[in-house]
């Protein structure tokens, strides 16, 4: 099969040897194979955050605890920073959508928009946009029918559509920083890892 496989969605998978590394690693670090959200707000160094971006972490967090049990499990952490690292921009944008979707009703609202860009803001520090004009620029684009709210097919049909839309959503929301404090010292030693260009 060689070094990878595919699994679904057209992720490839993270090769065995790098997978066997990494869960090494993540045992080594939460022996009890759980990640905690404090473990996970220690690990990336997001201690006294204010509200906001204490709700996007929250959130991010929950949207990597797959299985809802309040723990990220190895699969879990290997299954996100495949996503992140290897993930093509539909799969991406899929996540994007979920993170965004703080209701789970299956649509993002322009106060679901506005609070999740503010929590990013709050983390990340200041954007070209404003929360406000990001989020009516958002729906202006892309909320085909003018109901407002966006469903998972406008919200990636009209990303994919608009280039200056899909740089901002994607610089906006980018955890390649967030994937640097994970790798900081713990990138596995395989001889090119799947997290080399990082």
């Amino acid at each position: 099969m060689g070094n990878s496989e595919s699994i679904a969605d057209g992720l490839t998978a993270i090769p065995a040897k790098e997978t066997y590394v990494w869960y090494r690693k993540f045992m080594m670090e939460y022996p009890s194979g759980l990640q905690t959200l404090h473990e996970f707000k220690t690990l990336l160094g997001l201690q006294g955050l204010n509200q906001k971006a204490n709700q996007h972490i929250d959130q991010v967090y929950n949207t990597f605890d797959t299985n809802k049990d309040g723990f990220i499990d190895f699969l879990e952490f290997i299954a996100a920073i495949n996503l992140v690292v290897r993930g093509k921009m539909e799969q991406k944008l899929k996540w994007y959508f979920k993170l965004y979707d703080a209701d789970g009703n299956g649509s993002i609202d322009k106060k679901e928009l506005l609070n999740i860009f503010m929590s990013v803001q709050a983390l990340n520090g200041q954007q070209t946009l404003s929360p406000e004009e990001f989020t009516n620029l958002v729906f202006h684009k892309i909320d085909i029918n003018r109901d407002g709210e966006l469903t998972l097919e406008e919200f990636i049909n009209g990303t994919e559509k608009d280039q200056d839309l899909l740089e901002i959503v994607s610089k906006s929301f980018d955890f390649s920083n967030v994937l640097k404090v994970i790798c900081n010292g713990k990138q596995p030693d395989t001889g090119g890892g799947f997290l080399q260009n990082i």
